[in-house]
């Protein structure tokens, strides 16, 4: 049952507590960015390990959303997200310390766990406490929360780097999850589903399968070879044909499995881990769509930036947070429009408008980035963008779920969270691939011919796994293959860049769908007016 209606003041107390937990995660996500390169000179660590350290975490987030939002709505939404927090918490201690690349995944991998704790349940807090007009202003303010803190991130990681240690960057977690959790504990109001239902097993392991595989594919296709087994390969893979083929074919038979093995409970009344019957509603079945595609263009791109700017432009950690706060000042611009704007522009045309902003300003940064690029033009594209960051992100997540029942908020905010954070796995991925492909690529063709064949491959070999910290070093002993590295580099990251918009572009598209017509926008209202104490 949910908690009773309760002061205002304490609602808005609590609002400001879940807004911190989302910047718990939100904030360590960006901040292992900056920190990257430092984690490389320091650990030693290679290109596919630096991607594993973003995909560990959030190919564990992505895999259990699902899983935790129904959990949330079972046994209690605050208490899952003190759990979560808590192992965030102690799992960012292990990483601050951690001798090792491997050491350091893994404990990424128990911070992937708190933070598919953390995220559906904030979001299901959220629908259960707040109606009507309120309820936007709350979305609003969590939205823009994870904007602005996807840019704050940075200077905060920047900062600790720079000035003390990348190991600080995790483990400032520990006081911020301790002031969250104790926060909580007074203002935050539990909350659960009337109807208790038994957690779906199998549709759980199926879909912790589903996204593994799939994540795990297109990471790791550019070690063992997309199709033919790459020369490179792990020796223990024997085979002519890669393993990545058949990581795909799991991933397609596991898909199909999933939605057969929902569909057939839910025809027999048994509780699913994704509500089906929920894809009925249009504004949630495609807005579900339109968060993927959003969410692959726009979180894929900054893996690449921090890495460029340290490693080509000679930027230090404290300087490359500085120039992403361009971002948070773009973010909190538009939430402050987006919060004057509520009530009277259709969210949908909020979340396209800032779509729109966010293509240009990866377009900017595209066609600026350059071996030699001021910082000045960089700025302006990156304001640009976090413009557009905060209106979509800040709108998105109340269209997808407008017309949910809050009964069912804790799978739907899960379902809609997985949308995003599969979305954001995929775009680190396919971005990340899109990098180093181009990378290696880009400086093959691009060093001195006079070089001998083996010493050329060695260099790129160099450059890549290294993930572009060798560049620096290349200039005591080959000033011109440093240069070639560079001007690689650069062109890699302007390919990636160019990729991130072209994906934002396929979901602006997908939010034509979404409709926004004067008639759906009452149903809407209509809907949220509903009084929270009278839902489940």
């Amino acid at each position: 049952m949910n908690a009773p209606a309760t002061p205002d003041r304490r609602r808005w107390l609590g609002l400001v507590v879940i807004s911190i937990a989302v910047s718990l995660i939100i904030v360590d996500s960006t901040i292992v960015n900056v920190a990257i390169p430092s984690v490389v000179d320091d650990l030693g660590i290679t290109s596919t390990q630096v991607q594993w350290v973003q995909e560990s975490y959030t190919l564990v987030f992505a895999a259990l959303l699902l899983v935790f939002g129904t959990l949330a709505d079972r046994f209690g939404r605050r208490r899952i997200l003190l759990i979560g927090v808590a192992l965030f918490a102690l799992s960012s201690v292990v990483a601050a310390l951690a001798p090792t690349g491997e050491l350091l995944i893994l404990s990424r991998v128990v911070q992937g766990l708190g933070g598919a704790m953390i995220l559906p349940a904030t979001l299901s807090l959220l629908n259960a406490t707040f109606t009507g007009r309120e309820r936007g202003i709350a979305f609003a303010v969590w939205g823009s929360t994870i904007g602005g803190m996807a840019a704050v991130g940075p200077l905060l990681g920047g900062w600790l780097t720079a000035d003390f240690s990348w190991r600080w960057a995790f483990g400032i977690n520990l006081p911020l999850g301790i002031l969250i959790i104790v926060g909580a504990l007074l203002v935050v109001q539990e909350s659960r589903a009337e109807h208790r239902r038994r957690v779906d097993v199998v549709g759980a392991v199926l879909s912790v399968l589903l996204f593994t595989s799939l994540v795990f594919g297109l990471i790791e296709g550019r070690t063992y070879g997309w199709w033919a087994t790459a020369k490179g390969a792990p020796d223990f893979w024997t085979l002519e044909i890669s393993p990545i083929p058949f990581v795909f074919a799991l991933t397609l038979v596991t898909l199909v499995a999933f939605i057969a093995w929902g569909v057939h409970r839910e025809r027999r009344g048994r509780p699913t881990l994704i509500a089906f019957s929920l894809f009925g509603i249009t504004s949630f079945r495609n807005g579900n769509i339109a968060a993927l595609i959003v969410s692959l263009g726009e979180f894929g791109v900054i893996l690449a930036l921090p890495l460029w700017l340290q490693n080509v432009l000679g930027y230090d950690a404290l300087q490359t947070g500085f120039l992403l706060l361009a971002l948070a000042g773009g973010s909190f611009l538009a939430s402050g429009f987006a919060g004057s704007a509520s009530g009277k522009i259709a969210p949908v045309w909020i979340v396209r408008g800032g779509l729109v902003a966010e293509i240009i300003g990866l377009v900017v940064l595209a066609l600026v980035i350059t071996s030699d690029t001021a910082w000045w033009p960089l700025a302006i594209g990156l304001a640009v963008y976090g413009f557009g960051v905060g209106l979509a992100t800040a709108q998105l997540t109340g269209v997808v779920l407008a017309e949910v029942p809050v009964g069912e908020s804790g799978q739907a905010s899960g379902t809609q969270s997985t949308s995003r954070q599969v979305g954001s796995a995929l775009g680190i991925a396919i971005l990340g691939t899109v990098l180093f492909t181009s990378l290696g690529a880009q400086l093959t063709d691009r060093l001195p011919e006079q070089l001998p064949s083996d010493v050329r491959q060695q260099v790129v070999d160099l450059v890549v796994d290294s993930a572009g910290a060798a560049i620096p070093g290349l200039e005591a002993t080959s000033p011109d293959a440093a240069a070639a590295a560079r001007d690689a580099f650069s062109e890699a990251t302007r390919a990636a860049t160019f990729t991130a918009a072209g994906f934002l572009a396929v979901g602006l598209l997908a939010t034509l769908s979404l409709g926004g017509s004067a008639a759906g926008d009452r149903r809407s209202r209509s809907r949220e007016d509903t009084p929270a104490s009278s839902a489940p």
